[in-house]
């Protein structure tokens, strides 16, 4: 059972609600979208899925269809009752009400390291969450997450290419990622005006490299993409030399968006003296 697009209508209407914009709320009310969702999770039997911004319930209810246990996430205490009357028949899922950007992550996630974190992530928390998590809670080994396509294709992003940015850098550090699927703007209540697309995000078996100083790797990149026009000699003045660079073998005149991850931990270990 999930949700259709009338079913959301009548629950928010006999509430008195509608769609906040302050939380991005978009709710999917397609079955096949959320069911498409829930298969490509690669969930069936899965111990353990966290489920971000569960909204009415919708994907909660297809996640519920194949995933051991569910625990559903949603910050909108208005929206709480109604998650709860859709979803509190089912044995295997757990309703939380708090803010995913606050959250005691090894509270909810207690000793096991075996995340799924699949989700619909409201527009406006989708980067920093995901790049929070990826920092901060190893215990999600794989991502599948909704979001505006322009994110995805940053999540995603290779150097060299447009979207390459910060950004892409922090994901190719923990992981690997591939666009799965595009969804259209009908699925969603109401309608928004951009696309969506289907991120899957899976961390490396090990850390990429265990004996970096991770917050000093982001901020050299972050600095280097601040002004990613700029040759990386201009961005990085100040702080990398030209001897740094010639002991990186990356040429000075490169621009950030060309660099891989690999150029960058390279440049970051010379600058720790290593």
């Amino acid at each position: 059972m999930t949700l259709s697009r009338a079913d959301a209508s009548r629950q928010l209407d006999g509430a008195g609600l509608r769609a906040k914009r302050a939380l991005g709320q978009n709710f999917v009310v397609d079955a096949n979208t959320v069911r498409r969702i829930a298969r490509l999770a690669d969930i069936d039997g899965h111990g353990r899925v966290l489920e971000i911004g569960a909204g009415l319930g919708s994907l909660t209810l297809a996640l519920a269809e194949t995933a051991s246990s569910v625990t559903a996430v949603e910050v909108d205490d208005q929206l709480i009752p109604l998650l709860h009357e859709n979803v509190d028949s089912l044995p295997n899922v757990t309703v939380v009400h708090a803010d995913a950007m606050k959250l005691n992550w090894n509270e909810l996630l207690g000793d096991h390291n075996d995340w799924a974190l699949v989700a619909n992530l409201p527009y406006n928390v989708a980067t920093p969450l995901v790049a929070d998590v990826l920092d901060f809670v190893p215990q999600v080994k794989r991502m599948l997450v909704m979001v505006q396509k322009e994110v995805a294709e940053r999540f995603c992003a290779t150097p060299s290419t447009e979207a390459f940015g910060a950004l892409s850098v922090k994901v190719a550090f923990y992981g690997t990622a591939r666009i799965v699927g595009l969804v259209p703007a009908s699925v969603f209540l109401p309608r928004p005006n951009v696309e969506s697309a289907l991120v899957e995000i899976v961390r490396h078996p090990s850390v990429l490299d265990t004996t970096i100083n991770s917050k000093e790797l982001f901020s050299l990149v972050r600095m280097g993409f601040a002004k990613r026009r700029k040759m990386l000699r201009g961005s990085l003045a100040g702080r990398v030399s030209p001897e740094q660079f010639e002991q990186a073998n990356i040429a000075p005149t490169a621009r950030a968006e060309e660099l891989s991850i690999h150029d960058w931990l390279r440049l970051a270990h010379i600058l720790e003296g290593k």
